[in-house]
């Protein structure tokens, strides 16, 4: 091909092929509602040099499949490692084909010729389109499965379909065997009892591990899309014992699973009635008039539009704020930006705006095909086509434990931050007949990162530096979103990042050039941090609650909130 009309015919068959594979995982469900329009993948337009560029690099590796090229491909990519995949040349050929288009495709998805959002919305259609048309994910194609079912008789197959109709059951795929795990029995069995309930949470108090504790209580907000128990898994990995430990009087919202008595829920409901109330009762119950909080990815987000509302009522309930992988500057959302724009949220406003549940189900659906070779298409091959139980996992049990959103407050959510991004702007947003405006909010605050997070880019979770007023320390840990935050010291894996600087740049690679990276676990780090601001020592209480008033023990930790299904 030397004439450019080769290479405009060239090109024209690649913008087929590209508008046909988008269509098709538009329409099979590959995408979610908002990453690609259908209308958008017709106007597509690619560079004639990156077409020429990987036509040529496609004909030279296509020519390649038959050395060791093909055998090499097929070692760095686990679902085709597999002897009976090397051993079969058929199946060899075919795995490679599919990686070298595969390859193709996402350097066809990068030559779109479109703005920023535009191109990571192709690619991750690409992305999720190229994952389940995986021949791995199909008995006919995988020879790992098909020497299975001869090993056993066909005993895997049949099991497989168990399996299969077990999922269509619950729901969702299983991860791990969840009928292995119980909550309060072998995860979040921190002793602690609940000491105040209402509609919208419960108050957890743990037992204090020290003779002595911090006068100033420790106030921690989870996430309210997912269960607070990724904080409790285990006790050699619980961030919630690890407190109590350092002798903090330690406090935990448990939220309640919304059902349909929530359809009428919104943002301000969660501020004023949840956070605020909580804020409150510890204050109360303690008799501290200010206390530490840790708010934990949205959590953090709701956390700190509370004490902005109490901001600008002249209130400062806290004296020191802790924010885990949490979004306050919504301007960098990585992956999850390919879901949003006017469209997506209108229409989310018109189906439950007023009135409604997001099922948590579709919010788990959204976060594990973020990953879908890992956390889809791995279990769909281990157990459908081979008939494996998973092997048990704590964490993706409590992955797999979704939690209902309401939906006035998922839709004020999705505009007023990710879309819109006003919390950032001073007075944009009115929350609880409040006008927000973080740079009220002059307190001391802790703000960690996890470097390969892909909710909370490490970009976003740093941009809180450059709106809260008073005097931060940011640390970067490694690792993603969960494993980067669940890092007990005693496990001497990972490591993180700190920065001696004053001064915060805008860019977060300018102060990662200047980080130093320490060995372990950021959590002693922290812990230094937030003795420095928790008060003096005095006795631990040796009763949950306070004597002769309302804040008795109604139950035993975890409660019963978090034992209700979505």
């Amino acid at each position: 091909m030397n004439s450019q009309a080769d290479w405009t015919q060239a090109a024209q068959q690649f913008q087929s092929l590209m508008g046909e594979m988008l269509n098709k995982a538009v329409h099979a469900g590959a995408a979610p509602i908002g990453a690609v329009s259908p209308s958008s993948v017709s106007a597509l337009s690619f560079a004639p040099d990156k077409l020429q560029e990987l036509q040529q690099q496609y004909l030279r590796e296509a020519g390649e499949l038959w050395g060791q090229g093909m055998q090499q491909s097929l070692k760095r990519d686990r679902r085709f490692s597999g002897e009976a995949w090397s051993s079969n040349p058929v199946a060899s050929f075919a795995a490679a084909t599919y990686l070298l288009n595969a390859r193709t495709l996402l350097g066809l998805a990068d030559a779109v010729q479109a703005d920023a959002k535009t191109r990571a919305r192709v690619r991750f259609a690409v992305e999720q389109w190229m994952a389940a048309t995986a021949p791995s994910n199909f008995l006919a194609l995988n020879p790992d499965a098909q020497a299975l079912a001869l090993k056993t008789k066909g005993e895997s197959i049949a099991k497989g379909m168990q399996n299969l109709l077990h999922d269509i059951a619950q729901g969702h795929v299983s991860m791990t065997d969840e009928s292995l795990f119980e909550v309060g029995r072998n995860v979040a069995t921190t002793e602690g009892a609940v000491v105040f309930e209402c509609e919208l949470f419960q108050l957890i108090e743990y037992k204090p591990l020290t003779a002595k504790i911090h006068e100033r209580p420790f106030l921690l907000v989870p996430p309210c899309i997912n269960k607070f128990y990724i904080l409790d898994l285990q006790p050699d990995n619980s961030f919630i014992r690890y407190a109590v430990e350092q002798g903090h009087r330690t406090f935990v919202v448990s939220w309640r699973n919304p059902d349909q008595s929530f359809a009428d829920k919104t943002w301000d409901d969660y501020i004023q009635d949840a956070a605020i109330r909580a804020i409150e009762v510890v204050q109360d119950l303690t008799g501290a008039p200010q206390i530490n909080a840790l708010g934990f990815c949205v959590g953090g987000t709701i956390l700190t539009t509370a004490l902005a509302v109490l901001a600008a009522r002249g209130e400062k309930p806290v004296a020191s704020l802790t924010l885990l992988t949490t979004l306050l500057d919504f301007s960098d959302t990585g992956v999850l930006d390919v879901f949003i724009d006017e469209n997506m949220v209108k229409f989310r406003e018109m189906q439950m705006g007023k009135s409604g549940l997001l099922p948590g189900g579709d919010l788990a659906s959204t976060f594990s095909f973020l990953r879908p070779n890992e956390l889809v298409w791995n279990y769909v091959v281990g157990n459908y086509l081979k008939g494996e139980t998973p092997p048990p996992f704590d964490l993706l049990y409590w992955n797999s434990d979704s939690t209902n959103l309401p939906g006035p407050f998922y839709a004020w959510y999705l505009r007023n931050t990710y879309l819109e991004n006003r919390l950032i702007k001073p007075g944009a947003a009115t929350v609880c007949g409040e006008k927000i405006d973080l740079s009220k909010l002059d307190i001391p605050v802790y703000i960690y990162g996890s470097r390969e997070d892909h909710i909370v880019p490490i970009g976003g979770a740093y941009a809180s530096t450059q709106v809260l007023p008073g005097k931060k320390r940011f640390v970067m840990g490694a690792s993603g979103h969960i494993a980067g935050v669940i890092n007990p010291p005693a496990k001497k894996k990972r490591s993180y990042w700190t920065n001696s600087a004053t001064k915060f740049p805008a860019d977060v690679q300018d102060w990662i050039d200047g980080a130093t990276e320490h060995a372990g676990s950021w959590w002693p780090d922290w812990s230094e941090w937030l003795a420095s601001h928790a008060g003096r020592q005095v006795a631990a209480p040796r009763n949950y609650g306070r004597a002769q008033s309302q804040y008795q023990a109604i139950e035993p930790a975890p409660g019963r909130y978090v034992k209700a299904k979505a």
